[in-house]
């Protein structure tokens, strides 16, 4: 049986100094290169620009986070249509733009994305434009937009295509202003497809 020592406590001899009490210091894990974090709620609610980018929730979703953005952005089209008049759709829309290019540039940062998909805000204020440049419209007519918009902002034919890859190539290592392009970027592509939406919609009715 092994011998059990008796260790006395060392005893502070004067002008020692005090004891330091060290806490635990919460570190973060060491992430790997290229390193893609997949939004939460948590992630949501930690900054501003995360509840605007993720279209308040609508872009958590698993599955095609694009669409249900869109989707967001047509009802809330609907519950607020009753209330506004075309200037103060303009004013939203218009102060939208600005405020979309922050949060996406942020909310690209932070999830080290330079498009991520679950950024919904770029599609509710590029469809929030076209619901309002079309109507009046009957339910169809809404319903073939958003079939148009949605084609557009997933195919990404032409002009759609350039406007995505426009700031895919970024690098925040040389380039400190790269995710103020990000941002850009995710707006740019949407809007293009919205203006894509609007000229089909346009050459129909013309033809018409």
């Amino acid at each position: 049986m092994p011998e059990i020592i008796d260790v006395e406590p060392i005893e502070r001899k004067h002008g020692d100094p005090e004891p330091i009490d060290l806490e635990p210091i919460d570190l973060e894990p060491i992430r790997p290169a290229g390193y893609r974090r997949r939004p939460s709620w948590d992630f949501l609610y930690a900054h501003p620009a995360h509840a605007v980018g993720l279209g308040f929730g609508s872009g958590l979703s698993w599955i095609a986070p694009g669409t249900i953005g869109t989707l967001w952005a047509w009802l809330a089209f609907a519950l607020l249509s009753p209330h506004m008049t075309d200037p103060a759709w303009a004013w939203l829309i218009g102060l939208s733009l600005p405020v979309g290019w922050w949060a996406c540039s942020v909310c690209a940062k932070h999830l080290n994305q330079p498009d991520p998909s679950n950024v919904v805000w770029d599609e509710i204020v590029a469809f929030w434009l076209v619901l309002w440049l079309v109507t009046p419209a009957s339910f169809s007519q809404q319903f073939w937009a958003f079939v148009l918009f949605r084609y557009f902002d997933a195919a990404k034919p032409g002009p759609v295509g350039w406007a995505d890859r426009l700031f895919h190539g970024i690098n925040p290592d040389t380039d400190r202003r790269a995710w103020f392009k990000a941002g850009l970027g995710i707006m740019l592509d949407d809007l293009v497809a919205a203006g894509c939406t609007l000229l089909v919609i346009a050459i129909w009715h013309f033809k018409l």
